[in-house]
């Protein structure tokens, strides 16, 4: 049967508040730079109060993927649990204005929708503090059977991998996934996850994922070893594995294949808040083509080179005009 997605991105929902600061903010706050953490609304209310002034805008890391995949000409669609607040309507709108299909229903419990607090010192590190609120009630209902099925790719974020009902969420995706012929990815999503899950991360990635996303940090954190070392594991485990390296490039790994890539250069890196998103919806929009690993990972780097020099996780350019012009086709 002929997919009626390219991908269906399953993640946290989360209007990001991104905002300058400076090193000296972060240490008077306790917080610990590039890193992520989880915190609590009275705690979100707090920082937020003290805050520079920022820019607000829907991101969570899968729905910044499948934002970038629309953006570049791909069907996507998105399951994941707002509010039936104001946040919650600016994050539906946002979705389904960049042509992402949105239809998982709002929680009515009280509980407001998610938000991350992203800090961004001068050398454009990011520090996120994020609130998860109604995204951690996403449960295996919410996993509707006909999306996932007509999906070739079923994007899987790993910061969601927190609560037992989204990790039933997950494998029950997986599961129908693979029943209908489908690939399953992960994005690892970040070191303090993994830090978190690494065994269940192992069993997972093992066990139910095609396709691998993960940075220098992340990998090295999953096998508790060196990137080399984390190369010749990664590879046993997965169909293909993606992995970032910042500045010096990407390596994409497919059996015995080893692909590498520069990074794309960059006039000037200015937040680096959905690199890594962005460079998922780059080579997952390659990837749903047919493309060559190569060109999949070339395109996920111009789309992360390109989020890097602006603020915020969704782009403000057209990227198929964009990923078109620098490929020559």
């Amino acid at each position: 049967m002929a997919a009626l997605f390219d991908v269906v991105g399953i993640g946290n929902a989360i209007v990001d508040v991104i905002a300058q600061t400076t090193d000296a903010f972060l240490s008077d706050n306790d917080l610990i730079k590039s890193g992520m953490r989880l915190i609590e609304a009275d705690e979100a209310e707090s920082l937020y109060a003290k805050m520079a002034p920022g820019l607000e805008m829907s991101g969570g890391s899968a729905g910044n993927t499948m934002a970038g995949l629309a953006g570049l000409g791909g069907k996507g669609a998105f399951i994941g649990k707002v509010a039936d607040d104001q946040l919650g309507k600016v994050y539906r709108h946002d979705m389904r204005s960049a042509g992402v299909v949105f239809d998982t229903p709002d929680l009515t419990d009280g509980t407001p929708t998610g938000r991350c607090l992203i800090l961004v010192t001068p050398d454009a590190h990011r520090t996120m503090n994020t609130f998860l609120g109604a995204c951690v009630v996403l449960t295996p209902d919410d996993v509707d059977a006909a999306t996932i099925e007509a999906s070739q790719v079923t994007y899987l974020e790993g910061y969601l991998w927190d609560r037992p009902a989204a990790k039933e969420a997950f494998l029950k995706a997986a599961r129908l996934a693979h029943g209908a012929g489908r690939k399953v990815s992960l994005s690892l999503s970040d070191a303090f996850c993994v830090n978190r899950h690494r065994d269940s991360f192992l069993d997972l990635v093992s066990g139910h994922v095609d396709v691998l996303f993960a940075n220098e940090s992340e990998i090295t954190a999953l096998y508790q070893t060196g990137f080399d070392q984390a190369l010749a594991a990664v590879k046993t485990h997965c169909e293909v594995a993606v992995l970032t390296r910042g500045e010096h490039g990407a390596v994409v790994l497919a059996g015995e294949r080893v692909v590498t890539i520069p990074a794309e250069p960059v006039a000037q890196v200015v937040d680096t808040t959905g690199a890594g998103d962005l460079f998922a919806a780059g080579f997952l929009r390659g990837f749903t083509s047919g493309r060559d690993l190569a060109d999949c990972a070339r395109m996920g780097a111009i789309c992360a080179g390109e989020i890097i020099g602006q603020y915020g996780p969704r782009s403000q350019v057209d990227l198929t005009a964009l990923v078109a012009g620098k490929m020559g086709r």
